[in-house]
């Protein structure tokens, strides 16, 4: 895989030498099972699988360079380069302005942008719209364009079926950038409709059978379908693409659930669904799959918490919080100074979008084993900053040195 110049802030000599180490071992990822760092007093479970993936480093590497190869010139980016408020308030000190917040409210008129300024698009894409109104004001996008090369897959993939006749259902957060811009390049090739989760894919369910009244359906999914939706002619035929972000297990159960009311309406089965359904179960994202699997992997282990270090609005981090929550008390942090003490943490709920103050966060009980991942957006240097302040608290910091040379030997 492409390796990418990303700054050399972002990376840890520790983190580094232990995925170099896993990735030798373990060179066809099939093995889950949790990095140990033995730290005496304080046992730290490190996920195999974890922070910056291909698209993100992509996005890094591409506006570090056009900052860097366009002195003097005004750069802006359309939103948040990736849902990391590190990396974001890095480009900022080095110039760059957003023209819009992680939602599309404007902060900046686009009006005010000459030909001769820099507009560069996020990973996570943008809509159809927004680049059409990029060209009209004579502004260059393709050479500055950080959109995962993943999230394309996803609106290739849809285009794809669009021609076979299917409409697209976008699993989704409706307000997410990614969904926006899947939702705008799907829309453009086929009639589409957004569901956030199961719920609403059960509603819609109903609505395919005939069991809910069509005229409530532009009410319950108001803004999240295509003009011109017709609901009687264009759920006949779908196919489900993803968000890439999400629960991979989500979607599957998502797909699974629209293919069995499919079968069960039309009277198909398994030979035959092709006709009513589309198989697109290669849009799920490998990099989600792998973090998500890597965290699976880690909650076999016996541990008392975990830590989940990445943005808060970051999806793909939530739902890795969302896991650890399922059985662990699970703290979510964006960086090692939300950990105020060895008594206290300020940790975010992303279910009431609130930081919390915990007391006593770390038990007494000797050795501690804390869990710890972080994000597909989180730079590596974070977790070492982590793994490090918790060390400190049991004297334990010389040994990141022998850690760190240990990885390195093997």
């Amino acid at each position: 895989m492409k390796q990418f110049n990303v700054p050399i802030i972002y990376r840890s000599p520790l983190i580094s030498a232990i995925k170099q180490h896993r990735k030798q071992l373990d060179k066809m990822k099939k093995d889950f099972t949790p990095t140990l760092l033995n730290l005496g007093a304080v046992h730290i479970y490190l996920a195999r699988h974890f922070g910056f993936c291909y698209g993100v480093e992509n996005a890094i590497e591409i506006a570090f360079r056009t900052v860097d190869e366009n002195p003097g010139k005004r750069i802006f980016l359309l939103s948040e380069m990736i849902h990391n408020p590190h990396v974001n308030e890095d480009l900022q000190e080095r110039g760059v302005h957003f023209l819009q917040d992680t939602y599309g409210k404007q902060l900046m008129p686009f009006e005010e942008l000459t030909p001769e300024d820099i507009v560069i698009t996020p990973a996570f894409g943008t809509t159809l719209a927004i680049e059409e109104k990029l060209h009209g004001l004579g502004l260059e996008t393709k050479q500055y364009n950080t959109t995962c090369p993943f999230v394309e897959k996803v609106w290739n993939r849809s285009e794809q079926i669009a021609l076979k006749g299917y409409s697209i259902v976008i699993h989704g957060k409706p307000r997410h950038e990614e969904t926006r811009a899947t939702f705008s390049h799907s829309a453009y090739s086929a009639p589409a409709v957004i569901v956030n989760d199961m719920q609403e894919t059960i509603e819609l369910g109903r609505y395919i059978t005939g069991e809910k009244d069509p005229n409530r359906f532009k009410e319950e999914f108001k803004g999240r379908f295509s003009d011109g939706f017709d609901l009687a002619l264009h759920l006949q035929r779908i196919g489900v693409v993803n968000q890439t972000t999400m629960l991979s297990s989500d979607t599957q159960a998502i797909a699974d659930y629209l293919k069995k009311v499919m079968m069960a309406h039309y009277g198909l089965n398994e030979t035959n669904i092709e006709e009513r359904f589309a198989d697109t179960r290669d849009t799920l994202c490998y990099a989600t799959n792998d973090n998500q699997s890597a965290v699976l992997g880690m909650l076999a282990t016996s541990a008392q918490l975990a830590i989940v270090i990445g943005g808060y609005n970051s999806s793909n981090t939530s739902h890795l919080v969302e896991l650890c929550e399922e059985k662990l008390p699970t703290y979510f942090i964006s960086g090692e100074n939300k950990i105020l003490s060895e008594k206290e943490i300020l940790h975010y709920n992303f279910h009431t979008k609130e930081e919390i103050l915990t007391h006593d966060f770390l038990p007494l009980e000797e050795p501690v084993k804390i869990l710890i991942t972080s994000g597909a957006s989180c730079p590596d240097a974070l977790v070492e900053n982590v793994i490090r302040k918790i060390a400190g608290f049991y004297n334990a910091g010389s040994k990141i040195e022998e850690l760190i040379a240990s990885f390195t030997r093997q």
